[in-house]
């Protein structure tokens, strides 16, 4: 099963998206595609805060120019290095709150924000805070995408014989795929110490949807759904596209063949053509069904009787109406 990956700009799809990477597996490229290709960047402000990368590595230098992006750069504030270090926890409250257009915001990144910041719920604290005052505009559903190597989906099938859908039932695989995911030391050696180890070109996204509401208004659940994503083109792709995967969606599941039940008895069930030909000319119990009783019955036979000694004949003896 493959979703087409959701357009992320769409106001009306998701005002929150949460992308996470690894060791194993950044998920920079997704964000630089994302601010690169908005389409609406000349009626909304791009607010970028900068904490783990410089700004060109994630905006061209034209978009930096640009009148609608805002850049705060906080590389070089770091405790305990800068004497001039001051918490960025209000002004960046205040940027959002001060500002009444349209606003796209980026943090990158939470974690070194985390760090900087030293407390996890007071980090916590914060962007409920700081999404509070952006979703205030609008309420739609959030969406986590989650990088991974190629190389997960091939240990997967390789060592546990599990298959992203729909080779493998859903329910199968993401019993196997969620756990062994989670163990990021495993995701790391497969990378650094297998096959997936410097592949630039393509990676595997995992979508979580959450909150949100149908057509009909109905709350909806978490949906969760793999995609791949080709890094030449910064876009998103199906699974079976990928070429890293491509063994994987040849390869032909075998059917073991259900056990014939006629072989090893012990006796022989089979018919020989005589008695083959004789159970043809047996008449089916509903070859007289609808016959009307007006026609001629088939002659009937008579019962041979030959009594012996030790029948005792007398006028109550029912055999005396035999036709002997």
């Amino acid at each position: 099963m493959s979703l087409r990956f959701p357009d992320l700009h769409d106001q009306r799809n998701q005002h929150f998206v949460l992308l996470q990477s690894s060791i194993a597996q950044s998920s920079l490229p997704i964000l630089r595609s994302l601010l690169a290709k908005r389409p609406n960047q000349t009626s909304s402000k791009l607010v970028l805060f900068c904490f783990l990368h410089p700004p060109l590595n994630l905006v061209d230098e034209a978009l930096v120019k640009s009148d609608n992006v805002v850049i705060y750069d906080f590389l070089d504030s770091i405790p305990d290095y800068n004497d001039h270090w001051k918490d960025p926890r209000e002004q960046m409250l205040d940027v959002v709150k001060n500002d009444s257009t349209t606003l796209d915001v980026v943090i990158d990144s939470v974690d070194t924000l985390l760090s900087d910041i030293g407390s996890t719920p007071e980090t916590y604290s914060f962007m409920v805070s700081l999404l509070s005052l952006i979703s205030s505009r609008s309420k739609t559903s959030r969406l986590i995408l989650t990088a991974h190597p190629h190389a997960l989906i091939t240990y997967l099938a390789k060592e546990y014989f599990t298959f992203p859908p729909p080779i493998s039932a859903a329910p199968k695989f993401w019993g196997v795929f969620i756990p062994v995911s989670e163990r990021e030391h495993e995701t790391e050696r497969l990378v650094f110490q297998g096959s997936g180890s410097g592949d630039t070109k393509e990676m595997i996204i995992e979508m979580i949807l959450r909150g949100g509401s149908d057509a009909s208004g109905r709350r909806k659940g978490v949906e969760r759904v793999l995609e791949g994503w080709d890094l030449q083109n910064g876009c998103a792709v199906e699974l079976s596209r990928l070429s890293s995967l491509s063994d994987l969606w040849k390869k032909k599941i075998v059917e073991e063949a259900a056990p014939d039940p006629m072989q090893n008895i012990s006796f022989n069930l089979q018919l020989t053509p005589s008695q083959q030909e004789a159970r043809a000319r047996v008449p089916l119990p509903y070859v007289l069904e609808g016959r009307s009783s007006s026609q001629p019955a088939p002659s009937s036979g008579a019962i041979l009787y030959d009594p012996d000694s030790a029948d005792d004949i007398d006028d109550d003896d029912p055999d005396e109406d035999l036709d002997i």
